[in-house]
C-alpha cells in the first residue's frame, strides 16, 4: 500500500469512527456503511478528481489489503505462540 492510499484509508477510517459509532460491521449491511461514509468519499473524491464509484472500489481495495495485513500478522504472532507451546496444544487460526 502506497503512502498517499494508506492516509486516504486513515482519514476515511478516522471519518468512519465518528459517523459509524456503535454500528456493528458484522450485522450492518455494506451498503448502509458506505451510504455512512459517502461524504468523506465524495470530498476525497473530488480532491483526487476520480469518480465517486472509482473512489468507492479504492476504499474496497484499501479495506481488503488492510484487512488481510492485520490477518497475516496475527497468523505469524499465533506461530511464535504455538513455537514457545513446548508440545502444548497449539492455538489455531482460521
Amino acid at each position: 500500500m502506497t503512502e498517499e492510499n494508506r492516509k486516504i484509508l486513515e482519514r476515511i477510517n478516522r471519518y468512519g469512527e465518528n459517523v459509524l459509532g456503535e454500528i456493528d460491521p458484522q450485522k450492518t449491511q455494506v451498503s448502509v456503511q458506505l451510504d455512512k461514509l459517502r461524504p468523506i468519499l465524495e470530498e476525497i473524491a473530488a480532491e483526487k478528481q476520480i469518480t465517486l464509484e472509482d473512489m468507492f472500489i479504492l476504499y474496497m481495495d484499501l479495506q481488503s489489503e488492510a484487512s488481510c495485513a492485520t490477518n497475516e500478522k496475527l497468523k505469524e504472532s499465533l506461530q511464535d505462540i504455538n513455537e514457545g507451546l513446548d508440545g502444548a496444544s497449539p492455538l489455531l487460526f482460521r
